[in-house]
């Protein structure tokens, strides 16, 4: 049977201070959706549907956010979420669900799945969902992972080189190697190539298979994970959890199993794909006026000023500014913050300052 799973266990800290400890940017309500604003968590379900049962769809995310997800997705029941004690990178959230599934179903495939990605349009990302599906029922030993299409030569990206086209499966490709992020140069050069493109972080495969690939590479991963699995659906589920999940040797999957794997294939999906993990990045999911200005959730006026970013947690608001060029104003009741559009990757750093000066209260 087909599982989605998403990865929803991030802080966000770079969307602060509307993101923080207790509200991170996956449960924020700031992107425009058809039915009004909507939750990057909401919007990753929502294109899930139709392509598994409901049934079938699970969150792992942090144990302590379990209630704000529920309230984001209503119609799922607590047995749907995987709330990891700690955070342990993304080998042991892979893990831990591939674990869960297998117990629950032996010959389950499942997608991993992001939560703070805009994917457009959604047949397109469907349609090769589809693919990957077909190709790990046919072809049970592979890994599959997506390359979306690159539109310009990114630095901030990794990127998988596809080989050969794989028999019988058209569009699924071997995959011949995993490239970190590169310089611009090199970057024009895997696009001009034509055989490289974007490593989504998105994946299928059956759960035997990827535990099969844990116990070879991370063992001592993989026996933590069997105790949790024994445990899991007992009275001693929780007990077991939070005593084995925190030992867990903590690696991402790329490192610690895509890269090394035996069969990894990669199937295209050329969507729009636009990573909301910083708010210069936020800002590009909104309508820019004459003057370039871009706004959400607050009334402005602005006065010769041009390329801001306002965004306001409160309503009935106003963000008014003269004489202003490429600024982020992001307002909510415990703080606000003002800054370059240049320096906002430096706001992961302003956290930590706030947090040394001003108190975790704030953060």
């Amino acid at each position: 049977m087909r599982y989605a799973v998403i990865m929803a266990g991030g802080a966000g800290t770079r969307l602060w201070p509307m993101s923080r400890a207790g509200k991170p940017k996956q449960m924020l309500r700031f992107i425009q959706g058809h039915g009004g604003m909507q939750s990057l968590l909401q919007v990753a379900a929502s294109r899930v549907r139709g392509l598994v049962d409901a049934s079938n769809l699970y969150i792992c995310t942090g144990a302590s956010y379990a209630k704000e997800v529920l309230a984001e997705l209503p119609l799922l029941s607590e047995a749907q979420l995987l709330g990891e004690p700690m955070g342990r990178d993304t080998a042991n959230a892979v893990g831990f669900s591939a674990a869960i599934l297998h117990k629950r179903d032996p010959d389950a495939a499942f997608a991993v799945l992001t939560a703070d990605h805009i994917i457009e349009p959604v047949a397109v990302f469907q349609a090769a969902m589809q693919k990957a599906f077909d190709a790990v029922e046919n072809r049970p030993e592979f890994l599959i992972t997506f390359g979306i299409t690159p539109t310009h030569p990114a630095t901030g990206y990794g990127y998988v080189e596809r080989a050969a086209e794989l028999p019988n499966l058209p569009g699924v490709f071997e995959v011949k190697a995993f490239k970190e992020k590169p310089k611009e140069e090199v970057a024009r050069e895997y696009i001009a190539s034509g055989r490289y493109a974007w490593n989504a972080g998105m994946f299928v495969w059956k759960a035997a298979t990827i535990l099969n690939e844990i116990q070879r590479q991370l063992p001592d991963a993989y026996a933590g994970l069997m105790k949790i699995a024994d445990a899991w659906g007992t009275p001693r589920q929780q007990e077991v959890l939070n005593a084995t999940y925190p030992t867990l040797p903590k690696i991402s999957i790329d490192f610690g199993v895509m890269e090394k794997a035996q069969h990894v294939a990669t199937v295209a999906m050329p969507v729009k794909w636009l990573d909301v993990g910083s708010w210069p990045s936020f800002g590009e999911t909104l309508t820019p006026d004459a003057d370039g200005n871009r706004t959400a959730g607050v009334k402005t006026v602005h006065l010769s000023s041009k390329n801001m970013l306002a965004v306001s947690e409160e309503s009935g608001y106003v963000i008014a500014t003269i004489g202003c060029e490429d600024l982020i104003i992001i307002h909510t009741p415990r703080a606000t913050l003002v800054c370059p559009v240049k320096e906002a990757q430096r706001i992961k750093a302003l956290v930590a300052e706030v947090e040394k000066y001003a108190g975790k209260e704030y953060v």
